[in-house]
């Protein structure tokens, strides 16, 4: 008697070698569930009636009996012990659950031991391959390098068949069961997401995707901490100071595997650290517990960790209003928070809070954001509150609370942030303080040459003027400039205009 267990692990394999033969029988409740559960998607239940139909091809050329038993209807592993035990055959299975039960009501029982043979998916990688592309009736392709550095290869000239496809489906839902660290993370209609030891497979098929297809990923780069050369000063604020930390990059840069690496450099510094992830791809040491998204409501997790208190908590793939909602909600509970985001710059990352808090809690919740970049920490920011006169107005009766967003390295405030009637600014000072300051000079002195164009060139300001109005440049502008140079310690040079100009 098979059960689904047995299927997806391949029996046909276990004959053709001949390891078990016999006459196979298929409880019409069995049947029936494979039937109801690949309607709605499950890849799981297509593999396992795809078995079916080999394992009747195989009876045609070994010559064996393949039987339908039994009725429809009911638990269907019930049923299927209930029949064993009334008709005193032998009950095949991989799953060690089934197992158990089958040996305590005194079932005949056949434990299928899995088959010592390389996976067919893992032929397609080599020591710098990212990940692997399969799709039917395309060339199997591959992602070789590094995060941030890698090309674009084609395996095979010719294409890939359904079949060859299906069958590395099949293979690797039959080795799930017997690897260590292999789990299926998410299961829909049309699709599957599979842990297998340090791969990650995502499989499709239709009529989600218009054919079937396998992305299989693993982690090519494992780095430490020290591995990035990290400012001296950077480090010693993720040791001290941080506690509301965002890696932000695009995908593919390596913002994962900094992650990882910053839990791992926590844990050796002697704290609790945790991990939620969807699915779970880190690689960590069995220190760091690594908590599934997809396995826990939201406010399980949220009750777990603030109960658990783990001195920091990585949120890997931070995608929907709940990822973000938990993480302000665990950084406001006093727990340090390390999110990971997909932002093509470090301030779209920031973008991403601000609708979701208000503006005073953003330098609680952030309080250093990361950017990499091809598998490098390229942009550090710092988040500050004050209350100022934002850059570029004017008015004292305007001063307001100010979030200010400096570039950690140098201390300079590279952005504002600010409420101005209803609407939160994200304002760069940087392009604000040039033009406040041309403005200055040009306001100096158009009152006497209002023809005079004011430029930055390398680092001083230049004002030109025509030649017909130099008898105009007197005394009380030039007064005027000076004071601008020595209130701003800048350069102003005064230059002719050219005649075509």
């Amino acid at each position: 008697m098979l059960d689904k267990s047995s299927l997806l692990q391949g029996i046909t394999r276990y004959i053709e070698r001949n390891l078990i033969n016999g006459t196979f029988l298929i409880h019409r409740a069995l049947l029936n569930q494979l039937e109801e559960e690949s309607r709605q998607g499950l890849v799981t239940s297509d593999i396992a009636l795809e078995e079916i139909n080999r394992l009747k091809q195989l009876s045609e050329r070994y010559l064996f009996a393949v039987e339908l038993v039994g009725k429809e209807g009911g638990d269907v592993d019930r049923e299927l012990r209930n029949y064993c035990m009334e008709r005193g055959c032998t009950l095949l299975t991989a799953d060690e659950l089934q197992k158990k039960m089958s040996d305590l009501l005194g079932i005949n029982t056949r434990y299928l031991e899995p088959l010592s043979e390389p996976l067919s998916i893992e032929k397609f990688f080599d020591g710098d391959t990212m990940s692997v592309h399969l799709k039917e009736d395309t060339q199997p392709k591959a992602k070789r390098g590094r995060p941030g550095d890698w090309e674009f290869v084609v395996l095979n000239d010719s294409p890939m068949p359904g079949s060859e496809v299906k069958k590395i489906v099949s293979e690797i839902l039959n080795s799930i069961r017997w690897t260590k660290g292999s789990f299926i993370e998410i299961e829909r209609k049309g699709s599957t997401i599979v842990q297998l030891s340090n791969y990650r497979i995502v499989i499709t098929r239709p009529p989600l995707s218009d054919g079937w297809e396998i992305t299989a990923t693993r982690p090519v780069a494992r780095k430490t901490l020290e591995d990035y050369g990290l400012n001296s000063d950077l480090v010693q604020r993720l040791e001290q100071r941080a506690e509301g930390i965002l890696i932000a990059g695009s995908p593919g840069m390596g913002k994962t595997t900094f992650a990882q690496a910053l839990a791992e450099y926590y844990m050796k510094k002697g704290k609790i650290v945790k991990t939620i992830e969807s699915p779970r791809d880190m690689h960590l040491p069995p220190d760091i517990t690594q908590y599934s998204k997809n396995y826990a409501e939201i406010g399980e997790l949220h009750d777990i960790l603030l109960l658990s208190r783990p001195d920091y908590t990585v949120y890997d793939e931070m995608r929907n209003d709940e990822d973000f909602r938990l993480y302000i909600d665990l950084r406001l509970g006093g727990i340090g928070m390390i999110g990971v985001v997909h932002a093509t710059t470090a301030i779209d990352a920031i973008h991403r809070f601000l609708n979701r808090v208000d503006l005073g809690t953003v330098p609680g919740i952030l309080d250093t954001v990361i950017f990499i970049n091809k598998g490098t920490v390229e942009k550090v920011y710092s988040l500050e509150m004050t209350v100022k006169v934002p850059e570029g107005l004017r008015e004292a009766d305007l001063a307001r609370p100010v979030v200010q967003i400096k570039d950690f390295l140098n201390d300079k405030v590279e952005y504002e942030v600010y409420v101005f009637g209803e609407q939160t600014m994200i304002v760069p000072v940087s392009r604000l303080n040039v033009n406040t300051m041309e403005n200055r000079i040009t306001k100096a002195i158009s009152g006497v040459i209002p023809d005079a164009v004011v430029k930055k060139e390398n680092g001083e300001y230049v004002v030109e003027i025509p030649r017909e109005v130099i008898p105009n440049f007197n005394r009380k502008v030039n007064t005027k400039l000076r004071k601008l140079e020595k209130k701003h310690g800048i350069k102003i040079r005064i230059r002719l205009m050219d005649k075509e100009t």
